[in-house]
């Protein structure tokens, strides 16, 4: 339990500057608001347009613990990659797990020192975390695809991912690329 203790003090230490998530005013981020189901576009403070009807997870949203537990997860992100060519339509891949998703499971057990280590070094060298821990990977926003969107709007029927139309994917990403924050509540 000690050392479990320092790794994550000097971890804090070495990635309290990478505070990746902290936005400038003139830069455009996201904000997703998993309780009223919308995404908000701002700039700064400043709301540009809102995204309604968002479908989250099957397991809701809130910290998840493990692959596969269909829960989207709390936090902070940016978009790591873009898929242009996806069964969703468009996939904007986020950072997940962060830093912190990593802390917390590696104090209760879910990931080991190694996993905890390979996630901390992707994120001091701004790269995409792993995607296969057990914390698992591949979160993000996307479109519908082929799905039905009768069921959309009426359903949370993701992996732990953020679904919305193929219309509104197709406005979000001219307006992201990667390196944009995303906070999720």
């Amino acid at each position: 339990m000690l050392r479990v203790y320092l790794i994550l003090c000097l971890s804090l230490f070495a990635v309290n500057a990478m505070a990746a998530t902290d936005v400038r005013s003139d830069e455009v981020w996201l904000l997703v608001d998993t309780k009223a189901k919308q995404i908000e576009v701002k700039k700064g403070e400043l709301t540009l347009e809102t995204l309604h009807s968002i479908a989250i997870g099957r397991g809701g949203a809130g910290i998840k613990n493990h692959r596969g537990d269909n829960i989207t997860p709390y936090g902070e992100y940016r978009i790591g990659w873009i898929g242009e060519k996806s069964m969703f339509r468009r996939f904007l891949g986020l950072t997940y797990p962060s830093v912190d998703d990593a802390q917390k499971a590696l104090e209760k057990g879910i990931i080991n020192e190694a996993a905890y280590n390979r996630i901390i070094h992707a994120h001091q060298l701004k790269q995409i975390p792993p995607q296969d821990t057990a914390l698992g990977g591949q979160i993000g926003i996307h479109g519908l695809g082929s799905g039905d969107i009768k069921v959309h709007e009426v359903f949370d029927w993701t992996h732990g991912c953020i679904a919305l139309t193929n219309s509104q994917i197709d406005h979000l990403s001219q307006l992201v690329d990667t390196g944009t924050v995303v906070k999720i509540k």
